[in-house]
């Protein structure tokens, strides 16, 4: 193996430091060749090797909750989990927030590519997605071409994939513009003993590369693209559009059928999908994760561009590949199934028990190294310090705001509020997505959680819902990632699901400024103490850092994915009064409504306050894990009870939101009256509530079952007509209602 020894190696336009590159140095005891320099460089990427959150993200695993659920959890492609009846679910939310903001379109398409390999690579077959997705003010000339680009990326991958799309988040901010979170979720369903693993193990067993030919597309994404803070001009993101993968989803469901036939005729030993970081990625864990060795043939890998080299092909992102561990008896047979399916494949190297991995070209060696050094990567104690503007951020209390002090303010500020973008009606996006194909959707958007069908003969389930609240982790990190956590978990819970495991994309900005990494250790924290507290274990995740454009992060933004077990999908809940509800009204009159949980005066990081006055300030609401862990058992149990026509979490917006939402999903108005002070009633953001249509003739059952499990309620009024009524204060007809939800979007995306 020969290096060039007298011209500069250009490691800091690789993304590595200078004493990243004395490192890779001494390691090796020589100066890497331009090869190694490029697998190290990707490897030690932010993206890849987690530098500067491994010291945080370690508590995650420690401090998780013991469950029996658990079959595979941090560190492997995705967290798995029993789910009962011989079923195993893999589920995980991954960012693709950089590339979708330079290339819209193929930035995102290509992040629905990614996170559906990890499925596919843990031997399950993906059933569904869900997007959560942030950009700037929603009104900006720039949302205008990222929006509309972004949710046609999803759309045209996941419909061709034939994967529904269930649910998610779409909001606006203004921290967002210039740089929006993309954040894409799989969740995929097999049996116990279909579960893969990534190691190579076995020498003498074969590499085989297969799926797409490798291109010059992604180039660099891992490192120069996703761990590095935007710069302020649009001529410098136009120029990192080499670095944005080009998806074919037609080629990634053939890939998908190709896997998992595969798979079922045992013919994997271990197998690794390719994405950031590509060649480079795929080897180098497969290798440190297995008996420590491979060799492997550069010139082998099957190229759509002929002029590409070592360093290229090593950290090239061109989508669709996997790279699996074959026994050498059973090639000929792994290599039919791929013909079988038109999926190019090619034997690139075989296992070894050397401890190198090692890669020629045209015969010449330009890797050498021990796997782990790269697969491992530098850990760093990043500075840590409370922001400066924190302590004053924290003074600017919302009770200073102007409130509306009577029933037409209350009205007018319901409608502002519904009809605000953040939390207008969605179908301008959801409309653009299959909800239903593969045939097994129960519940999609709007609803609180996707529900999907995972056994026709028993109605055995599972709810997925993601949340985060920018504003609530600006004010408080810790705070705020408990309060995400349990909106999701609640969520679930409204389906009638139980809430089983945790999956989490964490967004923030540089983790070279120290106050970003506070609002990082604060979130991890408070993920871990929140998790330990509703007895729910993190299964895995994604961390995203540099979200920022110049010195400008994002608000800390932790996207929490939370799954649960229905146990009949037959017996879920919709948020939806009137049709479930009015078959069984009409001898005995409409349902009841009870609002369930404490409702205290808590409007810092609320919706009101963020849609109505452009405030940001004050304490964000308390969460109460025990209050929500008991919530959900009271609401998984009146669904196994049928004693529920609707349930709804209350959240963005209150009480006054979900009551308007609910009366619109299902066409049915409802009249309350509220205790208290009427302003706090509808527009407070208090944890652990949510509103609930008791079945008529069903109410002393569920009081008797709401106080067997310790949740407060109140009844507040009832199902019927046609107009949203709140006694003494106003009335909206559904009809008035539904055009301001509906409004927003198409007025500005068309």
């Amino acid at each position: 193996m020969t290096a060039d020894t007298v011209l500069p190696q250009p490691f800091a336009a690789l993304g590595l430091t200078g004493s990243e590159y004395a490192k890779i140095v001494a390691t090796l005891g020589r100066r890497p060749t331009g090869a190694e320099l490029a697998l190290y460089s990707v490897m030690w990427s932010e993206h890849c090797s987690y530098k500067s959150s491994k010291v945080y993200l370690r508590q995650l695993a420690p401090t998780a909750p013991q469950s029996a659920a658990l079959l595979a959890g941090i560190g492997h492609n995705a967290g798995v989990v029993d789910i009962g009846q011989g079923y195993a679910v893999t589920f995980k939310i991954e960012s693709h927030n950089h590339p979708s903001y330079v290339e819209p379109h193929q930035g995102a398409a290509t992040g629905v590519g990614g996170i559906v390999r990890d499925i596919l690579a843990m031997g399950a077959r993906p059933v569904a997605v869900m997007d959560a997705l942030r950009f700037g003010p929603a009104a900006a000339p720039d949302t205008a071409r990222v929006l509309p680009g972004v949710v046609s990326g999803i759309s045209f991958y996941g419909n061709c994939l034939g994967l529904p799309n269930i649910g998610g988040e779409l909001d606006f901010d203004a921290c967002y513009a210039g740089n929006p979170l993309v954040n894409a979720l799989c969740v995929g369903v097999m049996r116990h003993g279909d579960l893969q693993v990534a190691a190579a193990s076995g020498p003498g067993n074969q590499v085989i590369l297969f799926g797409s030919t490798t291109g010059p597309d992604g180039v660099g994404g891992a490192s120069v693209l996703a761990s590095a803070a935007f710069g302020g001009s649009a001529a410098g993101q136009a120029a990192k559009r080499p670095s944005v993968q080009v998806g074919d989803p037609f080629m990634e469901k053939l890939l998908v059928e190709c896997c998992l036939e595969l798979f079922a005729g045992g013919l994997v030993v271990g197998i690794q999908d390719l994405g950031a970081a590509g060649v480079a990625c795929a080897t180098t864990e497969l290798a440190a994760a297995g008996t420590g060795g491979m060799r492997v043939e550069l010139d082998a890998v099957p190229l759509r561009d002929p002029s590409l080299g070592p360093p290229e092909i090593l950290m090239s992102e061109s989508q669709e590949r996997m790279m699996a561990v074959v026994e050498p008896a059973r090639v000929d047979e792994f290599l039919a199934v791929c013909a079988k399916w038109d999926v190019r494949a090619a034997v690139i190297g075989e296992v070894t028990d050397t401890g190198r991995l090692v890669m020629t070209w045209h015969g010449e060696v330009v890797v050498d190294i021990p796997p782990g050094s790269a697969a491992d990567g530098p850990v760093y104690q990043r500075p840590v310090s409370r922001p400066a503007g924190q302590d004053a951020l924290v003074a600017d209390s919302a009770s200073a705001l102007p409130r509306p002090v009577d029933g037409p303010a209350l009205r007018a500020d319901l409608l502002a509020l519904i009809g605000s973008p953040g939390l207008a009606d969605k179908s301008w996006v959801t409309d653009q997505y299959d909800r239903y194909v593969r045939g097994d959707t129960v519940l999609a958007m709007p609803e609180d959680g996707g529900l999907v069908r995972v056994d026709e003969a028993t109605g055995l389930g599972i709810a997925l819902a993601t949340d985060g609240n920018g504003r609530y982790a600006k004010l408080d990190p810790y705070l705020g990632t408990q309060l995400a956590l349990s909106e999701a978990y609640r969520n679930v819970a409204a389906t009638g699901a139980r809430p089983l495991a945790v999956t989490n994309c964490l967004n923030f900005g540089s983790p070279e400024d120290p106050a970003v990494m506070w609002q990082f250790a604060e979130a991890v924290r408070g993920l871990a103490d929140g998790c330990a507290a509703l007895g729910v274990p993190v299964t895995g995740g994604n961390v995203s850092f540099y979200n920022q454009t110049g010195t400008v992060a994002v608000h800390p933004t932790p996207v929490i994915g939370v799954l649960g077990v229905h146990d009949d999908v037959r017996r879920r809940l919709s948020i939806g009064f009137g049709a479930s509800s009015a078959s069984s009204a009409s001898s005995a009159g409409d349902a009841e409504l009870v609002l369930l949980g404490r409702t205290e005066a808590e409007f810092g990081g609320s919706a009101w306050a963020h849609a109505l006055h452009g405030h940001l300030g004050g304490r964000p609401p308390a969460p109460d894990l025990a209050a929500e862990r008991r919530l959900a058992g009271l609401l998984a149990a009146a669904a196994a009870a049928g004693l529920l026509a609707a349930a709804h979490d209350l959240s963005d917006g209150g009480l006054a939101v979900a009551l308007a939402e609910s009366c619109l999903r299902g066409g049915t108005g409802c009249r309350v009256r509220l205790p208290g002070d009427p302003f706090t009633a509808l527009f407070s953001e208090s944890a652990a509530r949510a509103v609930v249509a008791v079945r008529p003739g069903a109410f002393a059952d569920f009081d008797a079952l709401r106080a067997e499990h310790g949740v407060p309620g109140e009844t507040i009024g009832r199902t019927g007509g046609g107009d949203l009524v709140v006694e003494d204060c106003f009335a909206i007809p559904l009809a008035e209602l539904a055009a301001a939800h509906t409004a927003a979007l198409p007025a500005l995306f068309g």
